[in-house]
């Protein structure tokens, strides 16, 4: 096809001019306050995580870094949003496992693709979760509660964070590998779902180690295992869900931020470098260490290779456990 050359000419100044606009915007960048979609409720791990990277990247960049609780749908509220949003820079968004997850949960009805729509930054921490009960619950360890489950079919609640959530997925993971049926109660978060766990209205989850990890420590709830495959540094006297009689169960709680598609790659490029520094310092180790967590810092290239093995992986779990959305 033959491109006449005034109309060659203009589309090269056009794209010359975007090129420099987008340097320019990278530049000037940031000039206003940036927001960090959180996609889940206030006080759960996800926020929990969160709050202290906003504050010092806040600190770094010189501009306020807010935080917007988006909570809904599992996490993908909040990511439909964050997608659909501007690729200034001025939105960035804490992903979780659970959107490698929702990839296959929700494949006909998610308005994105969390793949194709989002540019990795890195990843911020990992961490593992703890199989939970309440107080009232007459069992002390793994298969204790395996055997009252079989013995109480379909008669056992277990909360979640949100359908589709880590805490539903790890749940019927659980049911499944375990050879019980109970109740999912899905919530708007971890804390809501944490306070009716503590009160009773629901008898165990599997729980984020963020949000979980003050409650057992206070002796609010009882935990029985980790669900990482080695036993976690931070919860040393616990079994791993593995050792305690489910061979093969392995979970892993991770939070990383993106950034919509089309953000320059100066901005995430520049963000993932003060994010790495910040995961660095000793306050930042802390905070993570309070709750369990490892902190991360990978680069944009690798988290993006890591999010497609982990929704493959993820995809695998669906299927084989038969997780569905309520």
């Amino acid at each position: 096809m033959h491109i006449p050359l005034f109309h060659a000419g203009r589309m090269v100044a056009l794209c010359a001019a975007f090129l420099l606009s987008a340097g320019a915007q990278a530049q000037t960048w940031p000039s206003k306050t940036i927001t960090m979609i959180v996609p889940f409720a206030p006080g759960g791990t996800t926020d929990i995580v969160a709050r202290p990277i906003a504050q010092k990247l806040s600190e770094a960049l010189g501009q306020p870094v807010v935080i917007d609780n988006r909570a809904g749908a599992g996490g993908t509220l909040g990511a439909s949003i964050a997608a659909k949003a501007a690729p200034d820079g001025y939105t960035i968004f804490m992903a979780t496992v659970a959107h490698a997850i929702a990839t296959s949960l929700y494949s006909k009805k998610l308005s994105y693709d969390f793949e194709r729509d989002m540019v990795p930054i890195t990843v911020v921490a990992t961490v593992p979760n703890l199989l939970l009960v309440n107080n009232a619950m007459p069992v002390k360890n793994e298969q204790e509660l395996i055997a009252y489950l079989k013995a109480n079919p379909g008669k056992v609640s277990y909360g979640s964070a949100g359908n589709g959530s880590i805490e539903h997925l790890s749940g019927a993971l659980f049911a499944s590998m375990s050879g019980t049926s109970m109740v999912h109660v899905p919530y708007k978060g971890g804390a809501p779902m944490m306070t009716d766990l503590i009160g009773g209205q629901i008898q165990f989850a599997v729980e984020t180690s963020g949000s979980a990890a003050p409650q057992v420590r206070s002796g609010k709830v009882r935990a029985l295992a980790v669900s990482t495959a080695q036993r976690s540094p931070a919860f040393s006297d616990l079994p791993t869900m593995d050792e305690a009689g489910l061979k093969g169960y392995d979970v892993t709680t991770w939070y990383g931020l993106l950034a919509p598609k089309g953000t320059p790659p100066e901005i995430v490029e520049k963000l993932h470098a003060q994010i790495a520094a910040i995961l660095k310092t000793s306050d930042m180790k802390k905070r993570l260490d309070d709750i369990g967590a490892d902190p991360g810092g990978m680069p944009p290239a690798q988290f993006a290779a890591f999010i497609k093995t982990e929704t493959t992986k993820w995809a695998k779990v669906v299927k084989e456990s038969g997780a569905t959305v309520d």
